[in-house]
């Protein structure tokens, strides 16, 4: 079985949109006010009712190729502490199914890995990916409007220690 771990929008990433970097089309992010239940790409939890966010056009890919898909994302407005890639669910993912998708390491979708999953499920079938050699990393994606979610990778092992004899 392989671990794994949920990787959210860098830190230097989230502090550049915030500062008014532009976004995956060339604009400024856009600075609106939260009714509650939107999802933070950088803390992984829910912008809560009232609290500032932006929204803006993220492409989750090193370069633009075929398979770099770009879509509208949220962020909170102000710095928020960005979500430990830890073996943990995040609490953002909280509807009752999400698009999974394999990537293998030249950014291109794994064809066959693509489905929609029970949030409950996701560990599992994250684990079950892993198991294609062919994939690098896998994409979380709202199984309504294909929103990007975030980055699930494979755990390194620990490093063995001890000798051979």
């Amino acid at each position: 079985m392989t671990a794994v771990c949920f990787v959210p929008m860098s830190s230097t990433e989230a502090a550049s949109y915030r500062a008014g970097a532009v976004d995956a089309y060339g604009l400024a992010p856009e600075r609106r006010i939260s009714p509650g239940g939107y999802p933070c790409r950088h803390c992984l939890a829910e912008i809560a009712a009232g609290e500032a966010y932006l929204t803006l056009a993220y492409r989750p890919f090193p370069t633009l190729q075929p398979y770099a898909e770009t879509g509208p994302i949220f962020l909170h407005a102000e710095a928020c502490p960005r979500y430990e890639a830890t073996e943990v669910l995040p609490p953002a993912l909280a509807s009752p199914d999400y698009i999974m998708r394999g990537y293998g390491p030249d950014d291109r979708i794994v064809y066959g890995s693509g489905s929609v999953v029970p949030t409950e499920a996701i560990m599992v079938r994250a684990e079950a990916l892993f198991d294609d050699p062919d994939i690098a990393y896998v994409h979380v994606r709202s199984a309504r409007n294909n929103c990007y979610q975030c980055r699930i990778e494979r755990l390194a092992p620990p490093a063995q220690s001890g000798t051979s004899r």
